[in-house]
């Protein structure tokens, strides 16, 4: 039988699999753009499939909801509102500085916030006895934080030689610039992501348990309340550029990129979900170190996606040798603060 701390990895890893891997279908679409995928994966991955789970499979989910109070769902939604104004960015970023590098400094600048502040400020149900941050455990995983932070260096680095191995025309240091600054605001909002969930699902998870809901459905349910605001301001943004651009037409008359961006929807829900599941699995410090690994694994999807979709193309040397070892020293950084997690666990 596989350790419950062990199987919390391998589901947080498949998470962030699916989800770096669910940047793919944007690569594959011919005529939408920002706003017409964004709109459709956000409305399918964060507002009908979590829902359509939550109201059909945990019994009387509104009375459950009712039960758990305003505050809590309130502070969630703050923290899911952040991640909206971040994935916003983030997204708005891509066209700027590519896929890989866009990543590589979320990536790190995120899990320095989301793997400290629980430890800090301690989450709800089983994060509530998380380790101390000068802990044993807690130091471990500090050192996992460190170490993310060099292949933050070493992405960047990689970015910028990669700009300057660049013909003359396709240079533009003022649009590379503004994407790095763009990249690393949404990195520190974009951290509302686990935090959404962390503050909240101690609460939730009980109240829809004593109603009859099962493990799944539950767990999907602290996801649908407290992804909402951040799900709606991702649809409405979207929406206003479509009436802007007057594109709405698009969506009906390509139901290729329809599809794509359907499929982009249920891979982000399918890894949202077992990322909470994940973190629960590693107990009192999986609201940090699942979210840290998960990150890593996440940013590994969206390199391969960055590399086999071209954005390398043409490109040797230095840059291609850093963002190499980048990704070495983020899978170091996960190896650390799984460490960390089996200390903790051990004592």
């Amino acid at each position: 039988m596989v350790p419950t701390a062990l199987l919390g990895v391998l589901v947080v890893v498949v998470s962030g699999a699916a989800i770096g891997a669910s940047l793919w279908p944007i690569k594959c679409m011919r005529r939408f753009e920002y706003e017409h995928w964004g709109f459709i994966s956000m409305v399918a991955g964060l507002i009908v499939a979590p829902w359509a789970v939550t109201l059909l499979a945990c019994p009387d989910a509104v009375g459950a909801y009712r039960s758990v109070g305003c505050g809590v769902l309130l502070k969630s939604n703050l923290c899911s509102l952040s991640w909206g104004i971040a994935n916003i960015l983030y997204m708005l970023c891509f066209a700027k500085i590519g896929v890989s590098l866009a990543n590589g400094i979320m990536a790190g600048v995120s899990v320095s916030v989301g793997v400290t502040t629980p430890m800090v400020l301690k989450g709800t149900g089983v994060f509530q006895s998380a380790a101390e941050v000068f802990s044993p455990a807690g130091l471990t995983v500090l050192g996992g934080v460190a170490v993310t932070l060099f292949g933050v260096i070493l992405v960047s680095l990689a970015g910028l030689e990669r700009e300057r191995a660049r013909t003359q025309e396709q240079r533009s240091p003022a649009r590379f610039w503004g994407g790095l600054a763009m990249a690393l605001s949404a990195s520190v909002l974009s951290a509302g992501f686990s935090f959404a969930f962390v503050y909240s699902q101690g609460p939730i998870l009980k109240a829809m348990a004593a109603r009859g809901a099962g493990d799944i459905p539950a767990n999907v349910s602290v996801w649908a309340a407290a992804l909402f605001a951040g799900a709606v301001l991702n649809v409405v943004y979207p929406a206003y550029l479509m009436t802007k651009h007057k594109s709405w037409n698009l969506l009906w008359h390509n139901p290729g990129d329809l599809a794509l961006a359907v499929t982009l929807g249920l891979m982000f829900f399918v890894g949202t979900a077992l990322m909470g599941k994940g973190m629960l699995l590693l107990g009192a410090l999986g609201a940090s170190v699942g979210f840290g690994v998960q990150q890593t694994v996440q940013l590994l999807g969206s390199q391969a996606v960055g590399f086999f979709s071209g954005e390398w193309r043409g490109i040797g040397g230095k840059p291609v040798v850093r963002m190499y070892c980048a990704i070495l020293v983020f899978v170091l950084a996960a190896a650390i603060m799984a460490c960390g997690n089996a200390i903790n666990a051990g004592n």
